[in-house]
């Protein structure tokens, strides 16, 4: 009888443990110090614009066994693109893809269609002009829907982040009467096509007139700049010859010099002349671009966001929501 009871308790001290066991129960508390993996699955990180806005970030799955960190800001290098030692950009005005393409009277713009990267499917975000040249400059049109003058910005653009990464920028804007002038209008020149002299975080001595463009020795040039023609030479007043014969006299020097010293020059329009929905050229030049025409729909936005990627640099306003310009690199 005894040996029957032994056996018994027995029996229900093993059942009691294996189902502490399988319940996950234990006895005593949890080390403070015991880490948990943490299994990741196409994550959505959320990477934080210099605007303070955020995009979704992809990662591949993952197994990650220390705490979630805040990712940084800044854009991460990607592979395919490149990193020029200077990019050259002239915004030309109120001409259609239509107007200028396969035009005898631009002939250096369709040349330098067919030696580049040729966006047949390029537009331009808005009506009239500022604000187009403050989304391509800053990510953002700022609130600013006219061509009105005056406005003063804080916030994050090419320029400043370009700075804050130790990176060089500069604008030259024919007519501008003197370095970091904050003229309206002057002669030819207006300030509604120079978008960093809104920008408080923009020192005043990178606004130059284009008397300050080099000529010959063009490393001295920084790493990104616009050139501004005044509105007789950016077709705004004067006609497509002359905008044409201009850029070839200013500007073709610096294309053949970039070809074999690792820069690029981008060409392209503010806006159209409201006749075919915003379709606008865009151009890229150099050693670094595969010279084909395409397709890929782009606006200002993903221009920004391309050279926001080449230099690593934070993505600012709405930059962060498009892609990068892709498939055309060398």
């Amino acid at each position: 009888m005894k040996k029957s009871i032994w056996i018994s308790t027995a029996l229900a001290l093993l059942l009691t443990a294996c189902s502490q066991k399988d319940s996950g129960i234990t006895n005593g508390p949890i080390p403070d110090n015991r880490e948990y993996p943490v299994a990741t699955s196409t994550p959505q990180e959320t990477k934080q614009t210099a605007n303070n806005e955020t995009a979704p970030v992809q990662k591949q799955p993952q197994v990650q066994n220390n705490p979630v960190t805040t990712p940084q800001a800044t854009a991460k290098p990607q592979l395919g693109f490149p990193n020029p030692d200077h990019v050259v950009i002239v915004v030309e005005e109120n001409h259609s893809y239509e107007k200028i393409i396969g035009n005898k009277s631009a002939p250096f713009m369709n040349l330098l269609a067919e030696q580049g990267a040729f966006f047949t499917q390029s537009y331009a975000n808005t009506h009239p002009s500022q604000p187009n040249y403050l989304i391509l400059f800053s990510g953002s049109d700022q609130g600013v829907k006219d061509d009105s003058c005056g406005h003063i910005f804080k916030t994050d653009n090419l320029a400043s982040e370009l700075l804050k990464a130790n990176l060089t920028f500069s604008g030259f804007s024919e007519d501008l009467p003197s370095v970091g002038s904050t003229a309206c209008t002057y002669r030819q020149y207006g300030r509604k096509h120079s978008p960093w002299v809104n920008f408080s975080n923009v020192p005043t001595k990178l606004n130059m007139p284009l008397s300050s463009f080099p000529t010959d020795d063009f490393s001295k040039l920084p790493t990104v700049s616009f050139v501004i023609p005044n509105m007789d030479n950016d077709m705004h007043d004067g006609t497509i010859q002359t905008a044409d014969n201009w850029l070839k006299l200013h500007i073709d020097p610096y294309v053949l010099w970039a070809k074999t010293h690792n820069s690029l020059f981008i060409l392209t329009w503010d806006e159209d002349d409201s006749s075919k929905n915003n379709h606008i050229p865009t151009i890229f030049v150099g050693p670094m671009v595969k010279a084909a025409h395409y397709d890929q729909p782009i606006t200002h936005l993903n221009v920004l966001r391309t050279l926001e990627d080449m230099y690593h640099i934070p993505y600012t306003g709405k930059s962060a929501s498009v892609q990068p310009i892709t498939g055309i690199w060398n």
